[in-house]
C-alpha cells in the first residue's frame, strides 16, 4: 500500500470514530478513560497537537469543537452527567502507578 493510501485510509477511519463517539453521546468520558484510557478530550488534544504539527493554528478548544461536533460547554450542558463514585473511583485506580 503507498503512503498516499495509507493516509486517505487512516484519515477515513478516524472521522468515522469521531462520527461514531458523536453519535454515543451515552458514553461518558470518564467510560471511555476508565475502559480505554483515552476520551473525547484526549482525541482533541491530539488533533490540536497535530494541526501545529502541519502549521495549522488549531487551539485546544477549537479542536474540541471538531471531536464533539458542537461548542464542548453546549455537549457539557446537554449530554455529560456527574460521574458516579464507582467511575471515580475507577478513575483513580488507572491515574496511578
Amino acid at each position: 500500500m503507498d503512503e498516499q493510501t495509507r493516509t486517505e485510509i487512516e484519515a477515513a477511519a478516524f472521522r468515522r470514530l469521531v462520527e461514531h463517539l458523536r453519535e454515543r453521546t451515552d458514553v461518558q468520558n470518564i467510560d471511555l478513560m476508565n475502559l480505554a484510557g483515552f476520551c473525547r478530550n484526549c482525541l482533541s488534544k491530539w488533533y490540536s497537537a497535530a494541526a501545529v504539527e502541519h502549521g495549522q493554528d488549531v487551539d485546544y478548544e477549537a479542536a474540541r469543537e471538531i471531536i464533539y461536533g458542537m461548542p464542548y460547554a453546549e455537549w457539557k450542558a446537554r449530554y455529560q452527567r456527574e460521574a458516579s463514585s464507582e467511575q471515580q473511583a475507577a478513575f483513580a485506580k488507572t491515574q496511578q502507578g
